[in-house]
């Protein structure tokens, strides 16, 4: 029996009935979604919540496809008046003091040698004396013939030069000129995690930007949300975090903060994008629903 103009049996659904198909089910705004028993339908706009509960007599099968927009992370930093999440995380203007950009061009060989990196020592017209592959153990220690254990985590290539020089004129030659080379280095590396195409491990060399970090993880993902990107560093020996908008940086709005070795660059997840991109797949006939075109 047809009867027209009954309401949804939703307390907060503003849509009414047209024509149900068959006596007891209702029609709210889902165009051609139909079915025998009942068909629950909650739209909250404020907080783009949809939720479709489906149950049919005498089965104990249910069907339930549930949306939820997520407020983006990056939208409620930027109310924060004073740039600050936490004592340790910060975003706007805040995050370039915790996390600068470039000042100049850093020097490659400003990098200070530490513990299990690898370094071959060329001491000019001494083959024998000279070694490649010395691997700083965890102490901070190398071993070299005629001058034994010295201490090299801590100076750069040059400095560990300059010590090694200064050891071998004590008794062995005379004005030697020595030059120390960073063959592999363990603290040059960089952590990329989060929605990349590649998270993993990176090793750097030189003047590392954001971005060049992102590019080494192949890019961000499709649901990656670029305006949620954190760079974590330990200063002082704390740890701590500042939050860079990708879009901004890119457009040239921002400045690209410099990357520090052993920083950790996390890309944050568009939780909207993936529920979106997941309802899309599982129930193509929301598709054509009005409130999921602006996302």
């Amino acid at each position: 029996m047809r009867r027209a103009g009954r309401r949804c049996s939703a307390s907060r659904c503003v849509k009414r009935v047209a024509r149900p198909v068959h006596s007891g089910s209702i029609r709210c705004g889902l165009p051609r979604y139909r079915h025998h028993d009942k068909l629950v339908c909650r739209l909250d706009q404020m907080h783009r919540v949809m939720r479709v509960d489906v149950s049919r007599k005498g089965q104990d099968q249910r069907m339930r496809a549930t949306w939820i927009g997520v407020v983006a992370l990056g939208a409620m930093l930027g109310a924060c008046a004073d740039d600050n999440i936490g004592p340790n995380l910060r975003t706007g203007e805040s995050a370039y003091e915790t996390i600068p950009a470039p000042q100049g061009e850093p020097r490659v060989q400003d990098y200070r040698i530490g513990a299990l990196d690898t370094v071959d020592i060329t001491v000019f017209q001494e083959p024998d004396i000279s070694t490649r592959g010395v691997v700083v153990d965890a102490a901070g220690v190398i071993s070299m013939p005629l001058i034994g254990r010295i201490q090299a985590a801590g100076n750069t290539s040059t400095q560990l030069a300059d010590l090694l020089a200064a050891k071998l004129a004590e008794r062995f030659y005379v004005n030697p000129q020595v030059t120390v080379t960073v063959a592999s280095s363990v603290a040059q590396r960089v952590t990329v995690q989060g929605d990349v195409k590649e998270p993993g491990i990176y090793p750097i060399s030189g003047p590392t930007t954001l971005l060049d970090t992102i590019a080494l993880a192949k890019g961000e993902s499709e649901d990656a949300a670029l305006r949620e990107v954190i760079v974590v560093r330990y200063i002082d020996g704390k740890r701590m975090g500042a939050v860079f908008d990708l879009k901004r940086i890119r457009r040239g709005d921002d400045a690209d903060p410099a990357i520090a070795p052993r920083d950790t660059i996390i890309v944050g997840h568009s939780a909207g994008k993936s529920a979106w991109h997941d309802v899309l797949r599982a129930a193509p006939l929301l598709s054509g629903f009005g409130i999921f075109a602006q996302f």
